[in-house]
């Protein structure tokens, strides 16, 4: 479990193939880092990867490596970022921090992608199209996690959706540089996916 909120900027020092073949096979990142603490690291710990939950499958002296699935890949941006990418990542919460976002799983929902930005008094705005089949579970002013980073949701209008990225948030994630175009991991907020499940009549699929 985590907070979305972004503890340190890593990059994406090392992509290796494992089993499998053609462009879906299994991988092992190395993820440059220096400012999470050695202990979070910890062998089968688990880190938020552009809001990707990946399992610590080794580590070293400023960077660890995990192992990432054809599936993950195949759902995720993951599986399309090159060598010397920056990623966010964010150790998971342990009893007793503070929870400073929301709740996040780690599980991507889907692919977002930016339908353009633009300068609003200090902060940057940010349009953003969401697939259809998530929509629904994006409200105004309810939050949603996009490559790790927890959001409030400003408005929305059917599949799109807008949200501010203040300074600070520009500065300590990879959000600072998105340009119209960009792809991003999408997670919809945990309470939404409950609520949708404890109001469907019993046996129907949400």
């Amino acid at each position: 479990m985590f907070t979305g909120i972004v503890q340190e900027i890593g990059e994406l020092r090392r992509i290796e193939a494992l089993a499998g073949a053609g462009g879906n096979a299994d991988r092992r990142v190395e993820i440059a880092c220096s400012a999470i603490a050695p202990d979070r690291l910890e062998l089968g710990a688990s880190v938020s990867v552009d809001g990707v939950c990946l399992t610590v499958a080794a580590h070293g002296a400023g960077s660890f490596f995990a192992d990432v699935s054809g599936e993950t890949l195949a759902v995720t941006t993951l599986g399309s970022k090159p060598a010397g990418a920056r990623v966010n990542l964010e150790p998971s919460l342990r009893a007793g921090d503070s929870l400073g976002g929301h709740w996040v799983s780690g599980h991507v929902d889907g692919i977002a992608t930016v339908l353009g930005t633009h300068a609003d008094a200090r902060s940057l705005r940010v349009e953003i199209d969401a697939p259809a089949a998530l929509a629904r579970y994006i409200a105004r002013k309810g939050s949603v996690t996009l490559d790790g980073v927890s959001l409030t949701v400003n408005d929305v209008a059917g599949t799109k959706f807008g949200i501010n990225l203040i300074p600070h948030t520009l500065s300590v994630t990879t959000l600072g540089s998105l340009k119209t175009g960009a792809r991003l991991n999408l997670e919809i907020d945990l309470l939404a996916r409950y609520v949708e499940r404890l109001s469907s009549t019993p046996g129907e699929t949400p």
